[in-house]
């Protein structure tokens, strides 16, 4: 899990939206306000020093609304989703997101001028699933390859899966959770995912928040 943690975090620097106000092409979408949350890492001393109360509203405020949980959730726990309970799938996406926010949280507090490198989106009128591809460019270092998996809701698009330099955050998590559910069941691993969201000081209330 940590491994994944890690990979998902290089994407948080790649994917920065705000709240849209008419519908955009998703590569665009993109592109267009990710400008706005490096600006903000950029000049936000407090989180530049850490801020964890200030990271985490970025995080809330910027990327987040632009993911679709439920239907992540769906992929990553793949027939393990139809054979939970409603109780057991709701419960579960609240963890798997408060997952990614502890994720993601990391992810900008280590923010060192990484730029993005947008490739032309390959995507034909009326696809319902397209992959915006993008190059994480690090001084010093070797891109970093990341795709974004979107999918139509309703009118929006949003995240379902990003695979970095080849390897699937949504599959990767997938055999991991699992081996999990297979030894000890489902509310075991909504269990370790709640206490460790909570030891990262991540918690919500309920899917109502979502």
């Amino acid at each position: 899990m940590r491994r994944m943690a890690n990979l998902l975090a290089v994407a948080a620097f790649a994917f920065s939206t705000g709240a849209m106000a008419e519908t955009l092409a998703p590569d665009v979408m993109i592109k267009t306000t990710a400008s706005e949350v490096l600006d903000i890492l950029k000049k936000d001393k407090d989180i530049q020093n850490g801020d964890t109360k200030k990271i985490v509203m970025l995080t809330e405020e910027k990327i987040l609304p632009h993911f679709n949980f439920e239907r992540m959730s769906q992929l990553v726990l793949g027939r393990n989703w139809h054979k939970s309970s409603k109780e057991q799938q709701d419960k579960f996406v609240v963890e798997f997101r408060n997952l990614l926010v502890r994720t993601y949280s990391s992810a900008l507090a280590k923010y060192r001028n990484q730029s993005i490198d947008y490739k032309p989106l390959r995507a034909q009128t009326g696809d319902a699933r397209v992959v915006v591809k993008t190059l994480i460019m690090q001084s010093g270092s070797q891109p970093v390859k990341v795709d974004y998996s979107l999918e139509k809701d309703g009118e929006e698009w949003k995240v379902v899966d990003v695979t970095i330099e080849d390897v699937s955050i949504v599959t990767s998590y997938r055999s991991q959770f699992e081996d999990t559910v297979k030894k000890d069941g489902m509310d075991s691993l909504i269990q370790k995912l709640a206490d460790k969201n909570r030891q990262g000081g991540i918690a919500i209330a309920d899917k109502k928040q979502i």
